[in-house]
């Protein structure tokens, strides 16, 4: 019998190690990651006010891949790989905001053109690193992680992801009611009473903490961040009082059924870029297809 309750133990020890050293993180990996890019996703589409934005727009997806290949060519862990990674996403992200102050342009604007320069020059980096990486053992760990995983996952890894991302969203989630600011022109919010800059500050921040903390764990898994906020608006309406906590659920929901699929669909396990690019490629034509039929109309 369990020493907690009253169920007699049926299963043993391998099994029981199995699913809490393995099952249970990535599962919750799953969900937290989900929910973490959806999240990021839908506060930089209201902040770009453009419905095309993802989270790797300010160039924390490029900083991650770059942070990720530095590791890896340097034989670091599996933990400094993931540490490389969030320090180098939260870097390109710094360098893009500070670039943008010093543009003279729209702040919108300057932050689009900054993460354009500042992607393009990590991009270029990892590029090199992988011309220069070991082809026969650093190379293939490089273009896997960059495909994303979540496999072997542990406990440490989900605690330390867990914090982050919570801390990330709880910000947002408790300032939703006035994220909807965030969607107005700057004058027109000014003319209210209400200074947006405090609050793009804010959102830049924890969006970045989210996508920085999901990358660093899960390697790039994308167009979660671009397709989910869109299902979540087919649903909800683009209030963000309602919009957000929607996007956090079905963000959780489609990376953990997106998991499983990568384990299951075949014998060896599906990179879960994969998977996602094969739901974000289709949706991602029909949005552009949409917005131009009415422009045209």
């Amino acid at each position: 019998m369990s020493r907690f309750t009253d169920v007699e133990v049926t299963w043993t020890d391998s099994a029981e190690a199995i699913f809490f050293n393995v099952r249970l993180p990535r599962i919750c990996l799953a969900v937290l990651v989900g929910a973490a890019l959806s999240v990021a996703g839908a506060c930089y589409q209201g902040m770009f006010r453009n419905p095309l934005v993802s989270s790797d727009i300010v160039g924390a997806s490029s900083g991650a891949a770059f942070g990720a290949a530095l590791g890896i060519l340097i034989g670091a862990s599996g933990a400094w790989i993931s540490a490389s990674a969030f320090v180098f996403s939260a870097l390109s992200v710094a360098l893009v905001y500070m670039i943008s102050k010093l543009l003279r342009q729209n702040q919108i604007l300057g932050l689009v053109l900054a993460g354009i320069m500042i992607g393009s020059v990590f991009n270029a980096g990892t590029s090199f690193l992988k011309i220069i990486a070991d082809p026969n053992d650093q190379l293939p760990q490089i273009t896997f992680w960059l495909l994303g995983s979540l496999n072997g996952k542990s406990m440490k890894d989900l605690l330390y992801a867990a914090i982050l991302i919570v801390a990330g969203l709880l910000p947002l989630l408790g300032l939703r009611w006035r994220l909807n600011l965030l969607t107005m022109d700057e004058r027109e919010a000014q003319s209210m009473g209400v200074s947006v800059k405090p609050m793009r500050l804010i959102v830049i921040v924890c969006a970045t903490l989210l996508t920085a903390t999901s990358i660093a764990v899960s390697g790039m898994i994308g167009w979660i961040s671009l397709v989910i906020p869109h299902f979540s608006r087919l649903l909800v309406g683009s209030n963000y009082r309602r919009l957000l906590p929607t996007s956090l659920l079905m963000g959780s929901c489609f990376l953990l059924i997106v998991d499983n699929i990568s384990r299951l669909a075949y014998t060896a396990e599906i990179p879960l870029g994969i998977l996602t690019s094969l739901v974000g490629a289709p949706f991602y034509l029909y949005l552009l297809l949409s917005r131009r039929s009415r422009l045209q109309m």
